[in-house]
């Protein structure tokens, strides 16, 4: 009787671990291949790891440097090792397991910390391109506007709009039913994925998700364009070619990375849900690109 008792609770244990638990499928690969994306990885979240300890570190310790333009790159450095951090280690993990589940809680707490420190680094990125546009445009009064003061309220602003933004998107997901399928289609937990697995009407849903994500990128866009516009309207009255190439030198590879995040962005929120595999791919711009992006701004 005893033993009845056990085998019943353990197959009721197990099927609530099955109803609590989602299903990463990760990529639709072959089997072998999961050993070279494996490999690659934990090479790129190798170098992600060294490259924005190695910048947060040197933006600290060096007097010289402690200047807005890298009190913001020091902030972006930790914002990039902190969402790819939510990302890639579960993904590595997933390779090797055979269940690739993760828990209800786990779930719930990775959409929430990369929701988190990816709007974050919009705001950031936009803060760098106002930053930019003091320092070309008004030089003189750069050290006056760019104060103390405003580099931590521009900061602190950003990762406030981040934590609305996450709030409101994980609640507003995870309050969807979830009665049928538990495999979620992507490497990671992200709100359109989890979405397509829902039995709720999504309209709702769909139109709040679209409009914070408009809300979201398109002032920082605004922001990031209107800057540039004066940037370059500024550097093309110099005289001097060299001086307009050490200008544009200074924002050239801040360019460089808005372009790879919002072209990425822009096709995983703001586009129709049609094609989960490419939006995998857009999804690895956030782990592979990074590091890319730190030796970048090393000549920022």
């Amino acid at each position: 009787m005893s033993d009845r008792g056990t085998n019943n609770h353990s197959e009721v244990t197990d099927f609530i671990l099955v109803v609590t638990n989602f299903i990463l499928v990760g990529f639709r690969v072959h089997p072998e291949l999961h050993i070279l994306l494996f490999l690659i990885f934990l090479l790129v979240y190798a170098m992600i790891l060294l490259g924005n300890v190695g910048m947060m570190t040197i933006i600290m310790t060096n007097p010289r440097l402690n200047t807005p333009m890298y009190f913001f790159l020091g902030n972006l450095s930790f914002v990039d090792l902190f969402y790819s951090s939510v990302i890639a280690p579960k993904a590595m993990i997933n390779f090797w397991s055979e269940s690739k589940s993760i828990s209800f809680a786990g779930c719930v707490t990775q959409l929430f910390l990369f929701a988190l420190f990816i709007v974050a680094e919009g705001f950031l990125l936009a803060a760098m391109a106002y930053d930019r546009f003091i320092a070309i445009c008004n030089p003189l009064l750069y050290s006056v506007q760019m104060s103390a003061c405003l580099c931590t309220q521009l900061v602190a602003g950003s990762y406030l709009c981040g934590c609305i933004s996450s709030v409101l998107q994980t609640s507003m997901t995870f309050t969807l039913s979830f009665c049928g399928s538990r495999a979620i289609d992507h490497f990671y937990c992200d709100t359109r994925p989890l979405q397509r697995i829902s039995c709720s009407d999504l309209f709702i849903s769909r139109i709040i998700s679209f409009s914070s994500s408009s809300i979201i990128i398109l002032p920082t866009i605004i922001v990031i364009i209107i800057s540039y516009l004066y940037i370059v309207s500024t550097v093309l009255k110099i005289r001097s070619s060299e001086g307009r190439k050490k200008a544009f030198s200074t924002c050239s590879s801040h360019l460089g990375v808005v372009s790879v995040l919002y072209s990425a962005v822009f096709f995983m929120y703001l586009t129709p849900d049609r094609f989960p595999e490419l939006s995998k791919v857009a999804s690895l711009c956030y782990t592979l690109v990074t590091p890319i992006r730190k030796i970048l701004f090393f000549g920022y």
